[in-house]
């Protein structure tokens, strides 16, 4: 009898979740434009008493230039730091006094800023961002400028350089990208760069990129449309308009051939990186590729982890992913050996399972199991208004991606949609054996 309700058991948890999802996936919303270029997106979610403040600026690392790298990530800081009606200290403490909190996160394509806090402290959200955006130069000063670019040097030596296999990122980058492609430098930026950056260079940075027009706000949470609409007109109406920013426009990147380098470093093991070209964000391909580093180390049954971990024990860990951007991505493959073992063996297995998923493709069942488990973090993170990855955000990353803000169920059937040859077709085009970059990681010799 036992034996009877396990199989049943298993049998329901094979079925697909969207079978089970009758009802249309729609996230209600609000839309207008400020005479200042400034774009708003209200979203009515009443389930607590919070709201989201969600602020999208359009600039990221790919926005800077050669010579000049790391000043989005620098601004990530700097706006924290006080403006004209905010004193240094204040804007945290004003939030946490109202039962908020806040932060802040920069990438290639965008830098975004979140607050989450009771929903009858929402005014409070909307002057504290309208006054960093209008007014944050104010109080801007070379001393406060020097102060945040050592921290971030700081954060750079503790993140990457003193990190263990810290530097490998960037070399990865270095060598994916052409050298005046914007992906080919750390969002982070250079330490020479941030160095020579003068504040008159940081000043032209802010007022390029930091204006309304070059922005967007997402509201959250439980609100009232016509009184959130009013104080955004209130407290964001005032600030200037800045001048049209112009796309960015990178050169081609392309892999004609195998590209190996190897890199000593303070580490116990050895590790191996394996990374492709392949494209951008919600493009052909895209989707498949978040399906296929699934099959591949997406749990302990996945081909890679139960291969090298589990059955040989020659890697420590093994990991797969599709690093999505706005100007292409990245997929990759990061393992790390056992003591005992070597790169080499871990790259012969690797290259066994890529060869048997180009040639017979993904079971189905791999891949149910994939699109389940995207789609169950999809809605976890739908039940969360804000914070990174909550509604709030993901509603101005589709706005971002010229999709519309509600572009959750056309974003999910990306994966709901797709079959073991998809996965295959796409394994096959992005991910070829004669067109990537091979990256090892070694010890440093004890002396």
């Amino acid at each position: 009898m036992r034996r009877r309700i396990l199989v049943g058991l298993l049998a329901v948890l094979t079925v697909p979740l969207a079978a089970q999802t009758p009802a249309p996936l729609q996230v209600p919303y609000q839309q207008f434009r400020l005479a200042n270029g400034l774009n708003v997106i209200m979203h009515r979610d009443a389930s607590i008493p919070a709201v989201a403040v969600n602020v999208w600026y359009y600039v990221g690392s790919a926005n800077e230039k050669a010579g000049r790298t790391g000043f989005a990530h620098l601004f990530e800081h700097l706006m924290f730091e006080g403006s004209k009606h905010v004193p240094e200290g204040q804007f945290d403490i004003l939030l946490e006094g109202a039962g908020g909190d806040n932060n802040g996160s920069t990438s290639n394509d965008r830098t975004n800023y979140v607050i989450d806090l009771p929903s009858n402290a929402l005014e409070l959200a909307l002057y504290l961002e309208s006054d960093r955006m209008g007014y944050l130069l104010d109080t801007m000063s070379p001393q406060r400028v020097d102060g945040q670019r050592d921290v971030v040097k700081n954060e750079r030596r503790q993140s990457y350089e003193n990190r263990p296999y810290g530097m490998a990122s960037i070399e990865l980058d270095k060598m994916l990208w052409p050298a005046s492609h914007p992906y080919s430098w750390p969002t982070i930026g250079y330490m020479e760069d941030l160095t020579a950056a003068s504040y008159e260079d940081v000043v032209e940075f802010f007022k390029k990129y930091y204006a309304p027009n070059n922005a967007s706000l997402v509201i959250a949470g439980d609100i009232d449309f016509d009184r959130t609409r009013a104080l955004v007109e209130k407290w964001f109406g005032e600030i200037p308009r800045g001048t049209a920013v112009e796309p960015v426009a990178p050169p081609a990147a392309i892999l004609t051939g195998v590209q190996k380098k190897t890199l000593t470093d303070k580490v116990s093991l050895p590790r191996l990186y394996l990374a492709w070209l392949t494209p951008r964000f919600y493009a052909p391909g895209d989707s498949a590729l978040d399906v296929t580093s699934s099959v591949l180390t997406g749990g302990k049954n996945s081909r890679l982890y139960k291969r090298l971990v589990y059955d040989m024990q020659i890697a420590q860990d093994v990991s797969a992913f599709q690093q999505s951007g706005a100007l292409g991505s990245t997929f990759m493959i990061v393992a790390t050996a056992r003591d005992g073992h070597t790169t080499d063996e871990l790259q012969k297995v690797i290259d066994e399972e890529l060869d048997r998923l180009r040639r017979e493709g993904p079971t189905a069942r791999e891949v149910q199991r994939a699109i389940n488990q995207m789609e169950a973090s999809f809605y976890e993170r739908m039940e969360r208004i804000g914070s990174f990855g909550g509604k709030a955000d993901q509603l101005n990353a589709y706005a971002f991606a010229g999709g519309g803000p509600d572009y959750f169920a056309e974003d999910l059937a990306r994966y709901t949609s797709l079959a073991p040859a998809d996965v295959q077709s796409a394994a096959l085009q992005w991910l070829p054996a004669d067109r990537r970059v091979e990256l090892v990681v070694v010890p440093e010799e004890k002396r």
